[in-house]
């Protein structure tokens, strides 16, 4: 309800609603609830793992070891054509390294850890200062055009809560395949279930959830 102009026509009296303290236990309850589905949907919303019935696997080189380890047991299980690791430059130690990529590095790792050579590929990615994941799925996708290997299907194998903006990316570059799947190996530095009580944890969840909302909203390839 608008009142009588006052101080010469420079302010105005408005009255407001307030919550009563039944509304208020009713926003808290709202607001607590919220919080929850949050602290407790995000990671499993982030780290998805659905692998499709592929041909390939696509395999993000930054990943950690123990995550390549399970790429080693998962081709052991299932028979695939093809291994392709991808990634661009080595962010720290490249200048001690004969490894220069993290698709390079990626692949060895797959080597010692037992995979046949002859069934992995390393597919380098540019350097770029943003979007790297788009860049190595984009550069994957010239390279299996240039040899004339484009895939019918395919799983990309992430960890942790990159996973879900790894599969839409990838899905992104990749129209003409029919199916595009992710393998997500859990990250060991924190625990999933609670990932809030550490400072790894929330981190990664929080700029996952943003990265994964910038992509789904503002990113156009």
């Amino acid at each position: 309800m608008q009142t009588h102009d006052t101080c010469w026509g420079l302010l105005r009296r408005r009255t407001c609603l307030v919550p009563t303290w039944r509304g208020g236990v009713l926003l808290s309850l709202l607001l607590l609830g919220s919080l929850l589905l949050v602290l407790l949907g995000a990671h499993p919303f982030l780290a998805v793992s659905e692998p499709a019935a592929a041909e390939v696997l696509a395999v993000e080189g930054w990943v950690s070891d123990h995550v390549l380890a399970a790429v080693v047991r998962e081709c052991e299980r299932q028979s695939y054509s093809a291994v392709y690791v991808t990634g661009g430059p080595l962010e720290r130690g490249a200048p001690l390294s004969e490894f220069k990529t993290y698709a390079e590095l990626g692949a060895a790792t797959l080597v010692q850890l037992g995979l046949p050579a002859e069934l992995i590929h390393s597919v380098p990615a540019p350097p770029v200062r943003r979007d790297r994941t788009y860049a190595a799925a984009l550069a994957l996708h010239q390279w299996l055009r240039e040899h004339e290997q484009l895939p019918h299907s395919l799983t990309v194998v992430s960890e942790g809560a990159h996973a879900r903006r790894s599969r839409l990316l990838y899905r992104r570059t990749f129209p003409e395949v029919s199916q595009v799947g992710v393998l997500t190996v859990p990250a060991l530095e924190y625990d999933p279930a609670r990932w809030w009580c550490s400072s790894q944890g929330f981190r990664t969840v929080i700029s996952e959830g943003i990265g994964y909302l910038y992509v789904r909203c503002w990113f156009r390839p």
